[in-house]
């Protein structure tokens, strides 16, 4: 499961005239409500720890929803006021509204589909076109297809999660989700005409929709429903793999791969099944995730049992063979696996004789780290990663060797696909002052065509360059760090700097483009992207490297960053601001309670600022492989030194701290940000702010309309540059 504001201002300049006595009165200033301490003790292994504000955790409570509401109208009022936000938010929607983006793009059959974002458009659409030149069609409007359009008197806006065409394009399944919740309702729609069918399945969050060749069924994953009596916490437990033929009553479903269903496979509640299907394969493919954990355990069973709803499962990958993807073409299998290979190694294996031990290998281990693997018509086209930068391999069928595909400038892959129907493979390719743009690569000819399907982003980053640089960690590892800047910016140490960190599940953060960056650029802000260990810019050691016991590296890496900007002259702490999102908030969580003298402002956006309370809530079980758990020794010790929340301490001088949550937040749990914002602000012994930004139409950033995201850029940089502006430049000698 688990793998980034549309609200009225809240400037309250309400006068009333009193009678005829002529007199009048300005609203009061809004105040932060103290928050009151009720210490629950908790003994972990023989060490109590001290929970003073447990009871926010009642999201339900009348106390927790007032004393939320007051924060909110304080944080929205506060910002509002901040100089220059006004002008900020006009150029960052105008910057965001300047092009038409497309994602997602993907061939089947003759059809080409794809999500669209117009400037007109607050969420991505499904279109739909036969041929590249073909006429343009609207497929999925959420908002149309979402469900009530108002519920309890409040506007209800739809998203849509993913879509799953049919291998011959006729067929296109859909998610699709309220308020940024992620969890939604599969619907079936005809792409010939946009005909919706009756199929309406719920509880879907991940479906991994995959289709049978004639269209009459399909298998998808499906959270288990739960009943009265059944804790929330179980939500996300024993997700199971089911069949649904096009008509037939989902409830009615057969499960095609579950723990209580396949107990030979030694799935455990935290475990998630799928079931794909390839065309041309006599063979279907069981998939289980554990929890968050990168290795899969892998199973087949013969195409036409499983069509029957009698799948025979045979297990022949599990997680020590440390496979982490795959693809099939036909009677074959290619897997990416860092077993021995810490930046991995592409394996062949003969599904005819599933056997580990006889796989041979298709691609060696090398200085690439490589990333993803899939199968065309043609033959094996591998993703890989190289000091922060894109490359991608082909290798043909019947061939042992992998060519390289040389691409247009040196940048990210931000997205790919390829049909085992059709040769070669569609990409997005983008940099940091690179626009995307889709690209179709022919093999016959070794040529990238552009598709011409996303118009070229008019913003003019021409003024704007990037390095890529290492910062030595504390044991003198070398950090891979990005900086954005304008090209005529003086390194005096007197620049507003922004500094992003992640690392977690071993993903990274690879050079992207963002319009609405160049608000943020041409105001003297630096924007800079720290690669921590814990995430996969380096291979499996550098995800291991920042994993539980050792997630100190990953705070230490970002604060090594942190000082390599001030020691070369980017910026100083008095302009510095750093941001941690989702499980990036352990990372400035931990800079923020360990350095916080080296910031003016930090920004937890939807982030985990309590770890050690993580399994209270839904998500916590299921991200336990990659942060520990409570209820081992080691589990304990690790969470209790990566939580934020534990390490405030009473009388230091915190910097500003602005934390960001969607009250829909199915991943990060939104009260670990109300309690942070409680402790800091009882902690602190400066006058800085600690403000708490609630979204109450969100999430964790998964199908937040552009008008939510706008507005958190413009009021993190205008709260950025109004922190930065408080110390102003020192004179200079004539």
């Amino acid at each position: 499961m688990a793998i980034p504001l549309c609200f009225p201002s809240l400037r309250f300049a309400l006068a009333l005239i009193l009678g005829g006595a002529g007199l009048t009165l300005q609203a009061a200033p809004l105040s932060q409500p103290v928050a009151p301490t009720q210490p629950v003790i908790d003994t972990y292994f023989g060490t109590p720890v001290v929970d003073p504000y447990r009871w926010m955790e009642n999201l339900r409570s009348p106390e927790v929803q007032s004393w939320m509401k007051a924060q909110n109208d304080y944080t929205r009022d506060y910002l509002s006021h901040l100089p220059g936000r006004d002008a900020l938010i006009k150029r960052v929607e105008s910057l965001d509204n300047a092009s038409t983006r497309v994602g997602g793009v993907a061939l089947y059959g003759t059809r080409y589909f794809y999500f669209k974002m117009t400037a007109k458009d607050q969420t991505p659409k499904v279109y739909a076109r036969d041929g590249l030149t073909g006429k343009e069609r609207l497929l999925v409007d959420p908002q149309a297809m979402g469900g009530p359009q108002v519920v309890n008197g409040v506007p209800q806006r739809y998203t849509i999660g993913e879509f799953y065409p049919s291998p011959d394009g006729k067929l296109v399944a859909v998610e699709i989700a309220a308020g940024g919740s992620e969890e939604g309702t599969l619907r079936v729609i005809d792409a010939a005409n946009g005909h919706v069918l009756p199929d309406s399945i719920d509880r879907i969050w991940g479906a991994s929709v995959s289709w049978d060749p004639g269209d009459k069924f399909f298998y998808y994953t499906r959270l288990q429903k739960l009943g009265p009596n059944d804790s929330p916490l179980n939500k996300e437990l024993d997700e199971s793999a089911y069949l649904h033929h096009l008509g037939d009553d989902p409830e009615k479903d057969v499960v095609m791969l579950s723990r209580k269903t396949q107990p030979a496979l030694g799935m455990i509640p935290t475990d998630s099944a799928y079931v794909t299907i390839t065309p041309g394969s006599p063979y279907a493919l069981g998939l289980v995730n554990h929890g968050v954990k990168n290795e899969l355990t892998l199973a087949i069973s013969p195409a036409d049992a499983a069509a029957k709803g009698a799948p025979v499962w045979t297990k022949f990958v599990d997680v020590d063979d440390d496979v982490t993807g795959g693809a099939v073409m036909g009677h074959e299998m290619w897997l990416q696996s860092h077993k021995d290979a810490p930046r991995y190694k592409v394996l062949h294996l003969d599904l005819d004789h599933p056997d580990m031990a006889k796989a041979d290998v298709a691609l060696p281990p090398s200085d690439l780290v490589v990333k993803n693997v899939s199968t065309a018509k043609d033959g094996v086209y591998i993703e890989a990663l190289q000091g922060g930068i894109s490359h991608l391999l082909r290798i043909p069928y019947g061939s042992a060797t992998a060519t390289p595909v040389t691409l247009p400038f040196a940048g990210a892959i931000e997205g790919f696909s390829t049909d085992i129907q059709h040769d070669g493979a569609l990409m997005r390719l983008a940099g940091w002052t690179e626009a995307p743009q889709w690209f179709a690569y022919d093999p016959a000819g070794d040529k990238l065509t552009n598709t011409q399907l996303e118009p070229l982003n008019p913003t003019d980053f021409s003024a704007i360059t990037s390095v890529e640089v290492t910062a030595p960690s504390a044991d003198g590892t070398p950090v891979p760090l990005s900086i954005i800047y304008k090209k005529d910016l003086k390194m005096d140490g007197q620049n507003p700097c922004l500094l992003e960190g992640y690392g977690a599940y071993g993903l990274d953060i690879d050079p992207g483009f963002d319009a609405t960056r160049l608000a943020l650029l041409e105001k003297g802000i630096i924007v800079a992207y720290a690669h921590p260990r814990g995430g996969g810019e380096n291979g499996e050691d550098w995800h291991l490297a920042g994993q539980k016991l050792n997630k100190q590296n990953t705070i230490s890496d970002f604060i090594a960053c942190a000082e390599y900007l001030i020691k070369q002259g980017y910026t100083s702490p008095a302009k510095l601001a750093g941001r941690g999102t989702s499980a990036g908030g352990i990372t400035i969580g931990g800079a923020l309670t360990q350095r916080p003298d080296l910031f003016t402002l930090c920004i937890c956006n939807v982030g985990v600022m309590d770890a050690l309370r993580m399994e209270a809530g839904p998500n916590g079980a299921v991200n336990t492989p990659e942060f520990g758990s409570v209820k081992d020794a080691d589990g304990f010790k690790g969470l209790m030194a990566m939580d934020a929340y534990q390490h405030v301490k009473d009388g230091t001088a915190y910097p500003a701290v602005l934390l960001i949550t969607g009250k829909n937040d199915p991943r990060v749990d939104s009260w670990e940000l109300f309690k942070m914002a409680a402790r800091l602000q009882a902690a602190t012994s400066s006058k800085n702010p600690i403000l708490l930004r609630i979204d109450y139409d969100a999430g964790h950033g998964m199908g937040s309309s552009k008008t939510q995201r706008d507005l958190i850029t413009a009021d993190q940089a205008a709260l950025l540059l109004s922190r930065a502006a408080l110390v102003p430049a020192p004179a200079t000698s004539k």
